[in-house]
């Protein structure tokens, strides 16, 4: 946690990766984000993967510093609580967010009832509110056709548009607090999927591609579009990625390697001027036909102790195991990570925020909250519950402690 956003408190309302990323990216700045989930877990409350016990690391891992409320939303009494508990409060509350559908009791004008400086982001699929996921999206994106070596369509298996769709929201309702506190104006803010997909392939130019150039991307492998970037392998199996990208780095490779004289023969060889990054992009298959020896004739340890501080862009792939193992920069001497024990599950490397602020040191992180532990301090604090109407709600089965 970073205490910067102290005074807000957010209610969320989610399932899956993007809503709850938005609601954990603002707990880890500090606010107060309570999710209300139905009694017994949402939809993702048991979404692989699970541990043997079977509780979902998934779940614990984008629920993090936040407070868990549980709610019989499917009856009128349940919803009344959420409702109360979405308005309650003053300046910096009242903030809902959200990636179910706002209709009935959660449809924005019906909540405004209660609270007229209300600010509301809901996440869709698509624009105009009918449903799609980050894996239907990004199908669409071009992205798969560009992705790979051959002309089959390749998925990628980080599901980016969720994830830059929670940072969207995050953004969105900080800009609509901002707006609300000189205005006293709450808002509807509307976010979908697909606009975040569309929006980031038109902002990295592949959609002018199209329309100025007459054509699109086509997968290259590997290799670096616009510039000199492959990957390798190395002599004991593993395989590396090295980019140049500036003139900069493309002496520092040659010098690094001893490689220097060779490939500048390429130049005047090919008719490329490899001063540019286009000349090196176009004389790409011959500066690796250079290079992948060198990189044959080494094992990682020796390539790494060849080009570390030389100014060459290089990065070791990894897979996961290998980058628990051996990356350096996943454990706690990273002041990113520290090892939190999570609830069911046991204690393990926990990130907090990658923002780091000079004025703000880290505060200790706190992990996922038990389902429905807060319940009963948050309807005693915010909507003052006596214990007896507590335990009655409990008894009817209306909310779960």
């Amino acid at each position: 946690m970073t205490p910067l956003l102290t005074d807000l408190r957010v209610v969320e309302v989610s399932a899956f990766i993007a809503a709850p990323l938005g609601g954990m990216t603002l707990a880890q700045l500090g606010a107060e984000v309570i999710r209300i989930d139905p009694l017994g877990g949402n939809v993702d409350y048991r979404r692989w993967p699970l541990n043997e016990t079977g509780e979902s690391l998934y779940w614990a891992s984008l629920n993090k510093g936040k407070r868990s409320v549980a709610i019989a939303m499917n009856r009128p009494e349940g919803q009344e609580i959420a409702r109360a508990l979405i308005t309650a409060g003053g300046d910096g509350h009242g903030i809902l967010l959200t990636n179910l559908p706002a209709k009935g009791w959660l449809d924005y004008d019906v909540l405004r009832r209660e609270r007229a400086d209300l600010i509301m982001l809901q996440l869709t699929g698509n624009p105009d509110g009918s449903t799609a996921v980050d894996y239907t999206i990004n199908c669409a994106s071009g992205f798969p056709y560009a992705t790979g070596a051959s002309e089959e369509p390749v998925n990628h298996v980080v599901p980016v548009w969720d994830v830059a769709a929670g940072l969207y929201m995050a953004t969105g309702l900080l800009a609509a607090e901002r707006h609300r506190a000189r205005t006293g104006m709450g808002q509807k803010i509307s976010l979908s999927l697909a606009d975040v997909m569309l929006a980031t392939v038109s902002n990295l130019g592949f959609t002018a591609e199209v329309e100025v150039n007459g054509q699109g991307r086509r997968p290259l492998g590997n290799d670096l579009y616009g510039a000199y970037g492959h990957d390798f392998a190395t002599r004991d199996g593993r395989r590396v990625m090295v980019v140049a990208i500036s003139n900069r780095h493309w002496r520092a490779l040659g010098t690094a390697t001893g490689l220097a004289e060779r490939l500048a023969m390429i130049g005047p060889m090919m008719d490329v001027d490899l001063a540019t990054e286009g000349g090196r992009f176009e004389g790409r298959h011959a500066i690796s036909a250079v290079l992948s020896p060198w990189f044959a004739a080494r094992a990682l340890d020796e390539v790494r102790e060849a080009l570390e501080g030389t100014g060459v862009l290089w990065g070791a792939y990894q897979d996961f195991e290998q980058l628990v193992a051996e990356d350096a920069r996943f454990s706690t001497a990273n002041p990113l990570f520290q090892r939190v024990d999570h609830h069911g599950i046991g204690p393990f490397t926990t990130p907090g925020t990658p923002l780091g602020f000079g004025a703000v040191p880290r505060q200790t992180l706190t992990g996922a909250p038990r389902l429905g532990s807060a319940t009963e301090a948050v309807l005693a604090d915010i909507l003052k519950l006596p214990s007896h109407e507590i335990a009655r709600l409990v008894d009817q089965g209306v909310v779960a402690v």
